[in-house]
């Protein structure tokens, strides 16, 4: 019976366990596979061993009072079911028991006795499984409050990146316990972003000091009612041969949870640098209505001389390209103007002070404090570098659909906006074509445990090869000349569809950009394929390919362009980190 000591002897820890219904499920398989093991000796005449694994094998790890507590009634009150259901009995008295190995503490920060941050004591586990909580980058400092976050990235340097979600830390927890062979294998759940961006760091120490054996890259997930996305890993230490990837055995798992072509060797490319940009991220009540906007720029000249208009100008955000333009302004005093000249646009600047100010007087960063006239991150280099043009091309950063658009230079894009700043055809049709949409599917992250690919410009652009590095397409080329066609034709085909003549106000704000590639009518899918030949033509590549013969070839253009740049581009934060308004 020695398999069946071995099962009595694995112990599994839940490093945030909640009120405990992974440790309850491990329980379960636990004593369900020892049962298996005593059927099986009952069949070949052996004597039937009573089951020994027991609530004493689990290890759990929570902060939370209330949920350290009820945790042990979960587990007991499992086991309790379980011999009941199984013909055992009961346990016996007393029959709620306190488990000491379920401890209320932090899984992946304590302190020494000089306040110094340190790693908690390790576990006495064999195994590790759980879902750790969630939270975003952005959103860490915020929930957890300056000191704790500091001393997490003090602890966890050059391991975790800094914004990546919480999440991570404990996978980089449970990576470096079965490094130092303290535990075997971790089993954890994570929002689909784990595998992009920032976040993928973890994956890949994953892969450097041991191996993933199964993984879920994208699987639903109900979270208090709410219908998410979430990613399952399991990892070891490379032991474990067999890989599986969504149920199905595969040679190998990738760090972005693939198991074909690892696109997470493609590299930033210095010839796509400072033309795609995120937009200005403002922090503040600046936006405003067209109603308001008329009144100002209606205001007569200032006493200094200067129009409102220099300050009033149109606004979009992500709505305006998925759905309709809502003829939004903002208030906007630039880059650096002094509080004194923005005072000088009297009402502009009343406006900001009445509606802005108040807020911006309770935030936490020092300089959007004193600036409060001034958005938070205007975005100079975006600014500077639509200085020559007439118009840019703008996709939100979050979306169902990969759209691309024109918006007048005179538009301010915010922040949840890629803008990209080019003018002409060429480019919008590069950028729509399906070489480019394949990439930044694969190549761009997720909103937290949304279900919306992110388009990311490092990732998603800065790498992307395009057919040839931006400002050496052949002038005249019919090539070139092709693609720009096939996207005019394209714009001219939605624009049409949108604002079609008497129509009414109610039918007219069914006509979007989301419900039209929602429904993608024949006309659409026949406008993007013509497109897209071009596109292929231009890379000189058949219009058949597969979307994995495509990433292939374009990971292989990658990495020539990047041998040719000659070194890498250094890194640059992860735009993500950036607050959502």
């Amino acid at each position: 019976m020695d398999f069946t000591s071995e099962i009595a002897g694995t112990r599994v820890l839940d490093p945030a366990c909640g009120s405990g219904n992974f440790l309850y499920v491990a329980l379960k398989q636990l004593l369900d596979l020892e049962k298996a093991v005593g059927n099986l000796a009952a069949d070949l005449g052996l004597t039937r061993p009573m089951p020994i694994a027991s609530p004493e094998q689990l290890h759990g790890i929570e902060v939370n009072e209330y949920a350290y507590e009820l945790a042990q009634v979960t587990v007991w009150i499992g086991y309790i079911q379980w011999l009941r259901d199984n013909g055992f009995g009961e346990p016996s008295q007393p029959i709620l028991q306190h488990l000491n190995t379920i401890e209320r503490k932090d899984a992946i920060l304590a302190f020494d006795a000089a306040g110094k941050p340190v790693e908690p004591e390790g576990p006495g586990a064999v195994v590790i499984s759980g879902t750790p909580p969630f939270l975003g980058g952005n959103k860490v400092r915020r929930e957890l409050g300056d000191t704790y976050v500091d001393s997490l990235f003090a602890l966890y340097d050059s391991r975790v990146p800094a914004f990546a979600d919480l999440v991570c830390y404990w996978f980089e927890r449970a990576r470096a316990l079965i490094e130092q062979g303290k535990v075997q294998r971790a089993g954890l759940l994570a929002t689909n972003s784990i595998r992009t961006g920032v976040n993928r760091h973890v994956l890949e120490r994953i892969k450097q000091s041991g191996d993933m054996f199964m993984a879920w890259a994208d699987r639903p997930w109900i979270v208090e009612g709410a219908a998410v996305r979430v990613t399952i890993v399991g990892f070891d230490d490379g032991s474990d041969l067999e890989k599986r990837l969504d149920g199905a055995r595969v040679p190998s798992i990738t760090p972005d949870l693939r198991s074909d072509i690892d696109l997470t060797h493609a590299k930033r490319l210095r010839e796509n640098l400072d033309i795609a940009f995120i937009g200005d991220t403002k922090k503040g009540k600046f936006d405003i209505p067209s109603h308001i906007a008329t009144q100002l720029l209606k205001e007569p000249i200032n006493i200094n001389g200067w129009s409102n208009a220099d300050v009033v100008r149109p606004w979009i955000n992500g709505l305006d390209i998925a759905r309709r333009p809502r003829g939004m302004w903002i208030i906007d005093f630039g880059v650096n103007m002094t509080e004194a000249d923005a005072a000088l646009y009297k009402e502009p600047y009343e406006y900001v002070r009445l509606h802005v100010k108040p807020e911006r007087d309770k935030v936490r960063n020092q300089l959007e404090r004193r600036q409060w006239w001034l958005h938070a991150r205007p975005a100079p280099d975006l600014r500077n570098a639509l200085r020559s043009i007439n118009r840019y091309i703008a996709t939100p950063r979050n979306g169902r659909h990969r759209i691309f658009v024109f918006v007048p230079v005179e538009t301010l894009p915010d922040g949840q906006i890629v803008a990209i700043a080019r003018d002409s055809e060429y480019w919008l049709g590069v950028m729509h074509g399906r070489p480019h949409e394949i990439w930044s599917l694969r190549m761009g992250s997720w909103l937290g445990v949304g279900n919306d690919p992110r388009y990311t410009t490092t990732t998603c652009f800065e790498t992307y090869p395009f057919p040839w590095p931006p400002g050496t397409e052949p002038h005249g080329d019919p090539r070139v000349e092709a693609i720009a066609a096939a996207a005019q034709r394209l714009v001219a085909l939605r624009d049409a569809w949108l604002n079609p003549p008497d129509l009414s106000e109610a039918e007219l704000k069914k006509r979007t950009l989301t419900n039209l590639y929602n429904a993608r009518p024949a006309w659409l899918d026949e406008a993007h394929r013509t497109l897209d030949a071009a596109v292929f033509a231009a890379y000189g590549w058949p219009a058949d390919l597969s979307d994995e013969e495509i990433l292939a070839r374009l990971l292989a253009l990658n990495l020539e362009r990047a041998a040719a740049q000659g070194g890498t581009v250094a890194a640059t934060d992860d735009e993500d980190t950036g607050d959502a308004e």
